[in-house]
């Protein structure tokens, strides 16, 4: 790598493939005279892409090899979506900047164009992530889930291949994809409340490259940062993961960073759920003080039954 120089790294599905060609020229534009090549790091989750995220480890396989390649100097950074970086960042690594987050909500992509409260009883709704299904299950015990797996377009295919009265999926990747004419209704964080992250972009780094780390830097959002390390924080209280029934949405109004969180049932009968408020600047201790107070509220029990 030169100073003018350096590389990204992605995996290949088209989602990844269009938020990492955005970070690419937002640092092209904001750092005249960079060069920023993209490439395509194979992941052993590309090589059997029809096998469920539950046997082959889950979301975070896509993350591990890609941050191999960034900890072996093969690439200078890497774009990930913020939901799928586990709770704890890998030793050497550091998120250099989070962009601002645009929606982080989910929306229903209806058949027949019906709304989600018009579905018939036991109607088949395609999602994945438990605690989205959780929430779901809590709102309508009649419907049928169908874990979806999968790039978005292979996502989106399942509306037909699998008989499906609709699908929920994350409303940041339909829209940075150009697929908004697709969204039938934008849901609510009072309905669903969304997963930790959901809607904003992780830029990695090594934690001392000093080199790199200026030009990313540029693209970093300091309200966006404070509430997504809030919402992370909260996640690392509760050891959050894929495969863990938790969600979190952060916000910040007149410098007041508030945040909810649930942790659920993975059956939807019950969900334990508190807000807590304070200084933009405290959003981790906030993040962490909220996971305290849904653990004393019941959360430890679903955790430990889930092991």
């Amino acid at each position: 790598m030169t100073a003018s120089n350096i590389k990204i790294g992605t995996w290949k599905s088209p989602l990844s493939l269009s938020q990492t060609n955005w970070v690419k020229t937002q640092l092209e534009k904001k750092n005249p005279g960079l060069s920023v090549e993209v490439v395509v790091i194979k992941t052993r989750g590309d090589k059997i892409p029809d096998a469920p995220l539950l046997k082959i480890g889950s979301k975070s396989l896509f993350v591990k090899e890609i941050e191999n390649a960034l900890l072996q100097g093969d690439i200078d950074l890497a774009v990930h979506s913020m939901k799928d970086m586990p709770a704890e960042i890998s030793k050497g690594l550091y998120i250099g900047a989070v962009p601002i987050r645009k929606i982080a909500n989910d929306v229903f992509i209806s058949k027949e164009k019906l709304h989600f409260s018009e579905l018939k009883p036991g109607a088949r709704i395609g999602t994945n992530g438990q605690a989205r299904m959780a929430q779901l299950l809590f709102k309508r015990p009649d419907i049928k889930i169908v874990r979806l797996q999968g790039d978005l377009d292979a996502r989106l295919r399942t509306l037909e291949t699998e008989e499906l009265d609709g699908i929920i999926l994350a409303a940041a990747d339909i829209l940075r994809m150009n697929m908004g004419m697709r969204i039938t209704e934008y849901l609510d964080e009072t309905f669903i409340l969304p997963a930790v992250g959901q809607g904003a972009l992780c830029i990695e780094t090594r934690n001392n490259d000093y080199k790199v780390l200026p030009f990313v830097a540029k693209l970093d959002e300091r309200d966006t940062r404070s509430v997504i390390m809030g919402e992370r924080a909260f996640s690392r209280r509760l050891g959050g993961g894929c495969q863990v029934p938790l969600a979190a949405l952060g916000k910040i109004e007149e410098n007041t960073f508030s945040i909810t969180g649930i942790v659920a049932d993975p059956d939807g009968k019950k969900i334990i759920k508190e807000t807590m408020s304070g200084s933009k600047d405290l959003s981790e201790t906030i993040g962490e003080k909220l996971g305290d107070i849904l653990l004393c509220m019941g959360a430890k029990q679903i955790l430990d039954n889930l092991k």
